[in-house]
């Protein structure tokens, strides 16, 4: 039996080096999805990524993280795609859950992420934390893992996660309830200041 265990993280490297967590733990990488938010362009239309320098010290980020790591479609076993989510604005994504997310945004429909999000068997209350914190600049990863080694794996997922309580709380202050699929997109400035929050 599956279950899915979904984490959210400040950037993209972060729940890269997640992702090379669940790997070396023996998830498939078909089992693994990753939705970043693009709104400061930082990957390209050609499908890679472009130099990331979000700390302005010179350096590419992607290099000073976890070494050379793989572009975010290698990440997870596919090619990644660019992808405009109602509410969310654009976003890199690659793995299963994408296709799911992607058919609804092509539907029009409202919201692809939640639906995608709750079909594949996340909470609806969390489903909407990791929505809004995609909006905000955020990178959710999200996998198929056997039940007998879900808690383990969550726990791995944890160490460099943002907790959900916590960012409900925080959004919350602000008059924040449910994500909203008609909001205006953050702007690559506000994402900006939203990661920073968390670094």
């Amino acid at each position: 039996m599956t279950k899915v265990i979904s984490k959210l993280y400040p950037t993209y490297e972060r729940a890269q080096a997640a992702v090379r967590d669940l790997e070396a733990a023996g998830v498939s990488s078909s089992d693994i999805s990753i939705v970043s938010n693009n709104s400061d362009n930082w990957f390209s239309k050609n499908g890679s990524p472009k130099r990331v320098d979000r700390d302005g010290d010179g350096v590419d980020d992607r290099a000073e993280g976890a070494g050379a790591g793989a572009g975010i479609g290698a990440a997870v076993g596919g090619t990644a795609g660019l992808l405009a989510i109602p509410g969310v604005g654009p976003v890199v994504a690659a793995g299963w859950l994408v296709a799911t997310a992607a058919g609804a945004a092509a539907g029009g429909l409202t919201g692809g992420i939640i639906g995608a999000l709750t079909q594949a068997g996340v909470s609806e209350e969390d489903a909407h934390v990791y929505a809004e914190g995609v909006r905000r600049g955020g990178t959710l990863v999200t996998a198929r893992v056997d039940d007998r080694s879900a808690a383990q794996l969550e726990a791995t997922l944890e160490r460099s996660a943002l907790r959900t309580g916590d960012l409900r709380s925080t959004y919350g202050k602000s008059g924040w309830k449910t994500f909203d699929p008609a909001a205006k997109p953050y702007s690559a400035d506000e994402v900006r200041r939203e990661r920073a929050l968390y670094q």
